[in-house]
């Protein structure tokens, strides 16, 4: 099938606008290649240093001919998607030994818990984590002895910052290893109902408790469809995992056979071999404009919309929000999983899953089937699922068919013909709103707006009764500058409640929604910020603003809007508290959310 149009033109454009930035960055990473792994090249002191602790694998090391692979792990058991990886640096080394090559824990980065955070002041800090990662990613591979590296990483800012981290290290291949999802809890729309009933005073904390932790109970990525699983999506699309492992479940002998064949993977595609796969050509255009692809086919998270850019821009390309919409209007969404659906990420593996998906999109001509992969040429591989026969990993074909046409369909007969994404704009600046969960009948609300700058006001507002009407809840401040940018994930069960209760309600922000979030219209990531006197800063109570889905337009219907002066709020009290002192520097240099919310690119 020839490549869509759309696709095309979208790739071409993205190219273009990229010339400089990308063609510089291939010749730095051109460059850094060029004397060949670097290793051998280190003083006799710095070598001893390098493989002072190594015991057996000393030799190999001095020897330089055997690959030497760096883990960058972010492991932690504060986030249950991280914990597996306490056992994967023995795993790794000796799977490296069994090929004849050698691995390194090269450093650790910092993972933290959205879901612990969330309403809290941590939360300001998570964004920012994702720099800080990258920042840790670079310190670890600074030290120049691997010939090329696996990064352990899931949840939602971890993996951007690993990504951007392998792009700046783009002249060594980089393989990304899943540990894969907990096993089904308690249903997703169970655990929103007793959220919701929690928020009207319907049950207690008693019960709230028991439902959070039935939910999430075990090892491994939350189920739902948020930041976490579209991450480990992504890796797939993009090329960067190995086909069929996203979503293996933790602790399972498939599981470790996938990690085992990422090792050998790595090992076989550095300068070292005659298969040299650095990551600076897989992340090209055409591996972008794919996690594009594989974001609206699936209905993900808004948080990658903020990440992609970033991500894309440490390869030197340029993405923009255009780019999104105009994917999101040709690629249909094939998937419903929670927050979009009652199924989870495992039932959404098992009807078919990424193998099924990506062949179908191929068919249709919405992926570039060309890409270069860390497996090989083309996405072709990537319509296989990975099974063990007699203890031996194997491939073979995917379903040709989805197995449960309630939470996966062909990209011929969707459930929506275009994608979960659209781009908004108007006199209140530019934005994004997920529509893969919102009703067609709430796409469009056209409101008086209730302002707010945080979100605890909202809240206390709510509980005093004082949402009677149809409202546009503007929550403004909460933009990179302001305070980081948290997910306002915790106002979800209050604006549903506001909806269920037969109300016309949408939130309008600055800040971010989280990727579990879905179901009340918001538009999000609104830039210029209020904190940069973007127009946010003018909206007063009472104004009529409309916020449009289908025609694309964020508004307000106030003859004076332009002339208005903008408000300037006291922020003082997010500046400290909780770590937050430390990140003053991050808030003052952080770029536009549009641009991807980013400090170190």
């Amino acid at each position: 099938m020839p490549l869509n149009s759309t696709v095309a033109r979208v790739t071409d454009r993205i190219r273009a606008r990229s010339a400089a930035s990308r063609g510089t960055y291939l010749a730095r990473m051109a460059a850094a290649a060029q004397d060949g792994p670097a290793r051998g090249h280190l003083a006799c002191g710095n070598q001893a240093h390098a493989y002072a602790a190594m015991g057996d694998d000393k030799a190999a090391l001095l020897g330089d001919r055997a690959p030497n692979i760096g883990i960058v792990t972010a492991y932690n058991d504060m986030l249950s998607a991280h914990q597996p990886y306490e056992t994967y640096p023995q795993m790794i080394r000796a799977a490296a030994r069994r090929v004849g090559a050698t691995a390194q824990v090269a450093g650790g980065v910092p993972a933290m818990c959205d879901g612990v955070t969330q309403g809290q002041p941590g939360m300001e800090l998570s964004l920012f984590s994702r720099d800080v990662i990258a920042l840790a990613a670079g310190v670890a591979l600074s030290h120049n002895t691997f010939d090329a590296a696996l990064y352990l990483g899931v949840c939602d800012k971890i993996v951007p910052g690993l990504i951007i981290a392998a792009a700046t290290f783009g002249h060594i291949p980089a393989v990304f290893v899943p540990a894969g999802p907990m096993t089904s809890g308690l249903p997703n729309d169970e655990k929103s109902r007793v959220r919701n009933a929690f928020a009207t005073g319907e049950v207690g904390r008693d019960a709230l408790m028991a439902a959070e932790m039935a939910s999430y109970h075990g090892p491994g990525t939350c189920t739902f469809y948020g930041t976490a699983n579209t991450n480990q999506m992504l890796m797939e699309f993009m090329g960067l995992h190995l086909p069929g492992s996203s979503f293996v479940n933790p602790g399972t002998p498939l599981r470790d056979a996938l990690t085992t064949a990422a090792v050998e993977r790595a090992a076989a595609i550095t300068q070292l071999g005659n298969d040299y796969r650095p990551a600076s050509e897989i992340l090209d255009e055409r591996a972008f404009v794919n996690g594009l692809v594989g974001l609206m086919a699936t209905g993900g998270s808004t948080n990658l919309v903020l990440h992609l850019p970033a991500m894309a821009r440490a390869a030197g390309i340029i993405l923009d929000l255009e780019d999104f919409a105009d994917l999101s209007d040709v690629v249909p969404l094939m998937a419903k999983v929670y927050p979009n659906g009652l199924a989870d990420v495992n039932h959404f593996h098992a009807a078919g899953g990424l193998g099924y998906m990506m062949g179908q999109l191929m068919d249709a001509g919405l992926l570039h089937a060309d890409a270069k992969t860390v497996l090989g040429e083309g996405l072709s591989l990537y319509r296989q699922e990975p099974k063990l026969k007699d203890g031996a990993l194997t491939w073979e074909p995917g379903a040709p068919d989805t197995l449960n046409d309630k939470i996966l369909r062909p990209a011929s007969a969707p459930f929506q013909p275009t994608g979960g994404l659209k781009q908004l704009s108007g006199n209140l600046g530019r934005g994004v709103m997920k529509v893969s969960a919102v009703a067609p009948e709430r796409h469009v609300v056209e409101a008086p707006a209730r302002v707010f700058h945080d979100q605890a006001a909202v809240k206390a507002a709510f509980k005093a009764g004082e949402f009677t009407g149809d409202t546009v809840v503007v929550l403004r401040f909460q933009g990179p500058r302001a305070n980081g940018m948290p997910e306002l994930h915790s106002l979800t069960p209050v604006l549903t409640v506001l909806q269920d209760r037969g109300l016309k309600v949408a939130l309008v922000t600055d800040g971010r929604m989280s990727g579990a979030s879905g179901k009340v219209p918001s538009a999000i990531h609104v830039a210029p910020e209020a904190a940069n006197g973007g127009p946010l800063a003018r909206v007063r109570d009472g104004d009529t603003v409309r916020v449009d889905a289908v025609a694309g337009t964020l508004s307000v219907l106030a003859a004076d809007f332009d002339s208005r002066t903008p408000v300037v709020a006291d922020l003082s009290a997010n500046s400290h508290g909780i770590g937050r002192e430390l990140f003053e520097a991050f808030r003052r240099s952080v770029g536009n959310s549009t641009e991807g919310a980013a400090v170190v690119v």
